[in-house]
Order: structure tokens, then sequence, then C-alpha cells
């Protein structure tokens, strides 16, 4: 098991359909102590997602989770304090919580660029400054940020142009805490998906899916599961000297 015991905290894990969700069941089946957060976070999703993850694994897991508006840093701050509360420590921060609203830039008003950036861009910074609080005192701790790949192409596939910048900053402020934390034992690394199979994809009309899908080399969607995958690598110590870096999990799309 890569993550036996280790406390790691997913957000936007809330939909069965999200990578969060991929995320925490993978992370659960490598022996780690899951916490899954998003706003939409009760007792009844909770409930739902413990049962697919035991039904998947045919085991008990230890699963946790709790509601965060992560535009807001105090509940950022609180969600980091009852996860240490409740298991000692946080080992692992997964950021996968995110909107994504396809509009040309001309059609962007200043609402739909704050709500973008609020979840976005201030959320992952937010969230990264609650768990860095707990891992600079510990001297460890990985942080795995879910950017995209319209940070890299300037544009997305989905989302508009506002969505390509708050995945870009995503990916600044990765590196920065990379290189501010590195010696502290601390690491952080980014993921640019794209085509992945999540709800984000359900707007596509068939005939613009399959010209996406011509495109990419590998020919298909993603899974989340092969994202999920990509955010085990560098959760765990396999990627023990890995940080700062970018991963892209996209089939191909984007080789550069």
């Amino acid at each position: 098991m890569l993550l036996k015991d280790k406390v790691c905290v997913v957000t936007g894990a809330a939909s069965l359909r999200s990578i969060g969700y991929a995320t925490a069941e993978l992370f659960a089946e490598h022996g780690a102590k899951v916490v899954v957060v998003d706003l939409l976070m009760n007792e009844k999703v909770l409930g739902e997602i413990k049962a697919s993850i035991e039904s998947r694994l045919h085991r008990p897991v230890a699963i946790h989770g709790l509601r965060c508006d992560i535009s807001k840093p105090e509940d950022c701050d609180a969600m980091a304090r009852n996860v240490v509360e409740l298991h000692g420590t946080i080992d692992c921060l997964v950021n996968s919580a995110g909107i994504v609203k396809s509009q040309s830039l001309l059609d962007v008003s200043p609402k739909d660029l704050d709500v973008m950036l609020d979840v976005n861009l201030k959320g992952a910074f937010y969230l990264c400054q609650s768990v860095l609080k707990v891992f600079v005192e510990r001297r460890c701790g990985n942080i795995v940020n879910v950017s995209s790949l319209a940070a890299q192409r300037g544009g997305g596939l989905v989302g508009g142009p506002h969505y390509a910048a708050s995945k870009g900053g995503v990916l600044s402020l990765t590196r920065s805490i990379a290189r501010e934390f590195g010696a502290l034992g601390i690491r952080a690394n980014a993921i640019c998906p794209a085509m992945i199979e999540t709800p984000m994809l359900d707007g596509l009309p068939p005939e613009r899916l399959r010209d996406i899908l011509d495109a990419i080399p590998l020919k298909r969607t993603g899974t989340t599961r092969e994202l999920a995958g990509a955010c085990l690598f560098l959760a765990s110590e396999l990627s023990g000297f890995v940080t700062g870096a970018t991963l892209d999990v996209n089939g191909g799309t984007h080789i550069h």
C-alpha cells in the first residue's frame, strides 16, 4: 500500500463521477485515511461515497467528510483544524475542486470572472495556505493541485479564457510553493488533465466530442481513475524527488 496510514485531504469529491471521488477511492485502496471535502458535503453525500468505495474494495474504509467553502479562507482554516483534530496531522492535500464555464472573453462579466477566480484560484490558494500551516510545523507534507490543459494552451477544449486564467494561476502557485517550502521537506506538484470523463464533458455535443477525440493520439477520453493514478504517484514516495512539476494526463492532446 503506497499511502498506508497517511492522512489525505481530497477536495471536490461530492460527485461519484468526479476526479476527487476517484482519487479518494484509490487512496483508500492504498491504505490512506481519507477526508473528503466539498461545498456540498453532508451525511448523505458522505454515506454514498463511503458505500461506493466499500462496495468496490469489499472492506470497510476510514473516511470522513467535511463541508468547506474553499473561497473563504476561514472555512479552509477550520477544515484543516478539523482534520488535525480527527487524525492528529495532515500528510497530503489533493486539490481537485473546481468549476468550468465556456464563454468567449468578451462575454465574461465581472461576476463571471470573480466566481471563477474565487473557486479555482483563490480556493486553491486558501487551501494551500491552510495545510501549509500544518506542514511547516511538521517539516513535511505534500500538495497535488489539479490544474488543466487550458492553462498550458491558452483556453480549454471546454472552459473559457477566465477558466484558463484561473488554472494558469494554479500552476504558478504550485511552483511557488515548491520553491519556497522545498527546504522544509514539503513538495508541491500540479496535474494538467484534459478530456477526462467527468460531468464537465456532459455539455459537449456528440459531433464536437468526436472531432476532439479524433485529434487525441490515444483516440479516447480518459477515466477519472487514470487521473487518480497520477495523483497517487505524486502523493506517494514513488515521486519523492519530484516537486514543482506539471504532469500531463491528456492522452497526448498536448505534447510539448
